[in-house]
């Protein structure tokens, strides 16, 4: 099976899991906008944009969306190029969208774990994940779905916090704190 076959699969599986929310592959999301020129007006500008394998956005294409959380999509293994490339991937995308959740998930791992390379070089992901084949078992979809909603909560939470922060009727936050959660594979 091909990645972008897989991501296919994965995003018609979760679409139809997600009210409100719409689940594709394939989508553009823009990542920069070069300035060309300065008119009177307004900026003449070039949108520079990258294929996503999973997007999951908020809202309708026709009037207006907000892009949630974006998962790049590996199959059998991750090179450290393949890591270092989509966490500046996610970088990039966060720089124009900082509400939004990026990672990375791998299907067809076998009995293998997270491979290290990802925590080494993947310091722009929002999460990591995989699975053991390209068919979820049970537990692995189940844990997808949570894992979605929660990355849904804190594009929201983000949203809200960073555009809202100069408002008067503004939450004022005491507190922020980014927990790492980690589930092993044997369950220890």
């Amino acid at each position: 099976m091909k990645e972008t076959e897989w991501a296919k699969f994965i995003a018609e599986k979760l679409d139809a899991e997600f009210r409100g929310f719409q689940v594709v592959s394939g989508q553009r999301l823009i990542y920069a906008n070069e300035i060309m020129e300065y008119t009177k007006e307004k900026p003449e500008y070039n949108e520079m944009a990258y294929e996503t394998d999973i997007l999951i956005y908020e809202g309708d294409k026709e009037r207006s969306w907000k892009p949630r959380v974006v998962i790049e999509a590996k199959i059998d293994s991750v090179t450290t190029h393949d890591a270092i490339t989509y966490s500046q991937k996610s970088a990039t995308h966060k720089y124009v969208h900082p509400y939004l959740r990026y990672g990375i998930f791998i299907g067809n791992r076998k009995d293998y774990p997270l491979p290290g390379r990802l925590f080494r070089h993947g310091a722009h992901f929002d999460f990591m994940l995989s699975w053991s084949g390209y068919i979820p078992e049970a537990n692995e979809w189940k844990e997808l779905k949570k894992l979605i909603k929660s990355e849904i909560e804190a594009s929201k939470k983000l949203e809200e916090m960073i555009f809202n922060s100069r408002s008067k009727v503004r939450k004022e936050y005491f507190l922020v704190h980014k927990p790492l959660v980690t589930k092993c594979v044997n369950g220890l």
